[in-house]
């Protein structure tokens, strides 16, 4: 009888649990409107790829959202349907020219922003069609989303954070702890066959088929779950 597998061990042992108690909290956009904020503190969030600001509202309470390329402490951010062209300022994409950079951007009014909320990551507004606004993503594709949508003005902060690669294997683990993550991540393949279903054989190969079905038990659901098909791709013959 085998082990344990992989996915069976990080669902039950807390090895494989986040501290959560690092986490300063979520990335979220306000929805308060017509308000002015004010950038009490910058925040490190092990979790997030760029910087967090702590913003007064002007109830007294604070919120956390993805901090926009050159804001710093003490920043005024204004937060409503009229608003200036500054960076760090939240508005719908609506009241944004054509032509200009946004972070936090909302799918549905409403949601806390879904797209380029990674380190110096932006969309584009690209042209206005009704009550539709067009964007350019992050990947380069177009997507039409309502103008009630919300963004943040500007690129988002921790630009250049991939450009020194990890330079020891130790990195890399303390890099993967801190999210939770496994690290190394062992292929199945190269196991076993008390470790892992695909493990075993003379080289590493999955022997036998690799796909399971949506209801398969845990020990042995690895490889490509459920897929809407299976065997070779053949291409159009022209």
């Amino acid at each position: 009888m085998g082990k344990r597998i992989r996915a069976q061990r990080k669902g039950s042992s807390p090895r494989y649990r986040v501290a959560s108690h690092r986490f300063p909290g979520k990335n979220r956009m306000p929805r308060e409107s017509d308000v002015v904020c004010e950038v009490t503190e910058l925040v490190h969030s092990p979790v997030h790829s760029a910087p967090l600001a702590r913003m007064k509202l002007p109830d007294g309470g604070s919120t956390l959202v993805a901090a926009t390329e050159g804001i710093s402490i003490g920043t005024q951010v204004a937060i409503g349907d009229n608003v200036a062209l500054r960076p760090g300022n939240i508005t719908s994409i609506g009241n944004i020219p054509e032509g200009t950079a946004v972070n936090n951007l909302e799918l549905r009014p409403g949601d806390g922003g879904k797209v380029a909320r990674s380190a110096g990551n932006s969309c584009m507004i690209e042209s206005r069609i009704g009550d539709m606004v067009r964007v350019r993503m992050p990947s380069g594709s177009l997507k039409e989303l309502p103008a009630k949508c919300r963004a943040t003005i500007g690129v988002l902060a921790g630009h250049g954070r991939e450009e020194m690669p990890l330079r020891t294997a130790g990195a890399a683990y303390y890099k993967a702890k801190a999210r939770g993550k496994l690290y190394p991540h062992v292929s199945g393949v190269a196991m076993n066959p008390v470790d892992h279903p695909h493990g075993g054989g003379n080289h590493q190969a999955v022997h036998g088929p690799n796909s399971v079905a949506r209801g398969t038990p845990p020990g042995a659901k690895v490889g490509i779950i459920a897929p809407s098909r299976t065997g070779r791709g053949r291409g159009k013959k022209i």
